[in-house]
C-alpha cells in the first residue's frame, strides 16, 4: 500500500473527522443549484417572446421578441408593420443596444437598404402600400459574456416622419 501523501491526513481527509457539523453547507449549495435549474426550467431566465404594439394613424407596429435572455441564447425577433396609408419610404430604426453584446445572424427578408441613424440601426424597407403587411425577421445570438439590462426601443418612420415608437427593456441573464 502506498504511503499517505505528505499534506494529507487520514483522519481529516479520509475519515472526515471534525467535519460532521458541515454537511449543511453542501446541502445548501446543492439546494441553490436545484433552485436555479428549476427557475430556468420555468423560463424565468428567458426566451419566452412578448408582444409590444404601437398603433398610429398611418401604421400599426408590432414587435415580438423575448424580454429576458440568457448568455449564448439564439433568439428571433419579428417586426410586423400594418400600413393603414401608403408608406413611401418605410424605415425601421433599432436602438444600438439591439446589437450591444449580441450578434445579428440573419435578416429576412433583406431590406432595401441598411444605414446608421446617429448610431442606431436603420432598415430601409421601401414602399409599403396601404392595407399591406410587412414582416421583418431578425435572428440573434447573445454573446456568452453578456449580462445586464438593455434598451431595445424600435421606431417606425416614413421618410423623416416618426409614425410609431415602442419602448422596450431587455434583461440578459448569465
Amino acid at each position: 500500500m502506498a504511503d499517505t501523501p505528505q499534506f494529507l491526513t487520514l483522519k481529516r481527509n479520509r475519515d472526515l473527522e471534525g467535519m460532521s457539523g458541515r454537511p449543511w453547507v453542501r446541502w445548501l449549495l446543492f439546494g441553490l443549484l436545484v433552485v436555479v435549474i428549476a427557475l430556468g426550467a420555468l423560463n424565468v431566465f428567458g426566451q419566452q417572446p412578448e408582444t409590444a404594439v404601437a398603433d398610429a394613424d398611418a401604421a400599426r407596429l408590432e414587435v415580438l421578441s423575448p424580454d429576458d435572455l440568457r448568455s449564448g441564447l439564439l433568439f428571433m425577433s419579428r417586426f410586423v408593420i400594418d400600413a393603414k396609408t401608403d408608406l413611401d419610404d418605410a424605415t425601421l430604426v433599432l436602438d444600438p443596444d439591439w446589437l450591444e453584446g449580441v450578434t445579428l445572424n440573419t435578416v429576412e427578408p433583406a431590406p432595401v437598404g441598411e444605414a446608421s441613424r446617429d448610431g442606431r440601426l436603420a432598415f430601409e424597407l421601401g414602399h409599403i402600400p396601404a392595407g399591406d403587411q410587412y414582416r421583418l425577421y431578425l435572428h440573434f445570438q447573445v454573446n456568452p459574456t453578456e449580462f445586464g439590462r438593455r434598451t431595445h426601443d424600435v421606431e417606425l418612420y416614413d421618410g423623416d416622419t416618426l409614425l410609431a415608437r415602442i419602448d422596450r427593456t431587455t434583461m440578459i441573464w448569465p
